[in-house]
C-alpha cells in the first residue's frame, strides 16, 4: 500500500517538467520555482553548469519549507536543461534575435542536450545525476526558421527550441532519451525517485 503522505516538491514552474511528471503518475504536492542566477561560470562546461542549477534550485526550495511541518517529509526534486554545441551553451531565448542565432548555429548539424536532476530526500540526503542526449538537426532554410520564430514557440526555451512541438520536425537523428530534450529524462528521473523510497508505481493503479 502507498504511503499516502509521500509528497513531491518539484523546484520549477516548467510545464513541461510538470507534464512529464504527470505521464508517470507524478503529481507533485507543490510547484516551487527558484529564482536563481543561471549564468555560466567562465569556460564552464555545459554538464557542469546543469548540475550545478538543478543542485541550487534543490538546495534552495528545500531551505525554503525547512522548518515548516507540513513539509518535513517532502522529497525535493530540481532540474536544469542546457543546450550545447561542443563547449558552447545555446542559451534560453528571449528575443528573436537569440532565437534566430541559436537556430542558425544548430541548422545541419549535432548539438547536446544536457539535464541534471537533483532529489533532496526528507533525510536530507542529497543524489544527482547527469542525462544527455546527442540530437541532429536537418539543414533549416531561412524560410522554416522565420516561419518557426513567427509561431512564439521558441520563446524561454534552451536552445531556442521545443521538441514536442513544431521542432519535432527539424530533427534529423536523436540518440539518447527524448524526454531529456523535452526538459526531464524519465528513466532516470523515476530509477533516482524510486532508489530512495518514494513509490513511482503506487499512482498507476485504477480506482
Amino acid at each position: 500500500m502507498t504511503d499516502a503522505k509521500q509528497k513531491l516538491i518539484l523546484a520549477s514552474g516548467s510545464p513541461r517538467r510538470l507534464e512529464l511528471l504527470h505521464q508517470v503518475g507524478i503529481e507533485p504536492a507543490r510547484l516551487m520555482p527558484m529564482d536563481i542566477d543561471e549564468t555560466p561560470v567562465r569556460l564552464e562546461h555545459p554538464r557542469t553548469l546543469c548540475r550545478r542549477l538543478s543542485l541550487q534550485k534543490a538546495e534552495a526550495a528545500h531551505k525554503a519549507v525547512k522548518g515548516e511541518l507540513a513539509w518535513k517529509d517532502a522529497y525535493v526534486l530540481g532540474s536544469d536543461t542546457v543546450v550545447a554545441v561542443g563547449r558552447r551553451i545555446v542559451g534560453k531565448a528571449e528575443y528573436i534575435e537569440d532565437a534566430s542565432a541559436a537556430l542558425h548555429l544548430l541548422s545541419g548539424r549535432s548539438h547536446w542536450v544536457y539535464t541534471g536532476i537533483c532529489l533532496i530526500t526528507p533525510g536530507g540526503k542529497v543524489r544527482q545525476k547527469v542525462v544527455e542526449t546527442k540530437v541532429r538537426f536537418k539543414r533549416l532554410s531561412q524560410h522554416e526558421i522565420d516561419s518557426y520564430i513567427a509561431s512564439g514557440q521558441w520563446r524561454g526555451k534552451a536552445g531556442a527550441y521545443g521538441i514536442q512541438g513544431i521542432a519535432g520536425c527539424f530533427v534529423q537523428k536523436l540518440t539518447g532519451s527524448y524526454s531529456n530534450v523535452v526538459g526531464l529524462p524519465l528513466y532516470e528521473t523515476a530509477l533516482l525517485l524510486a532508489g530512495e523510497g518514494f513509490e513511482v508505481a503506487s499512482a498507476w493503479q485504477e480506482g
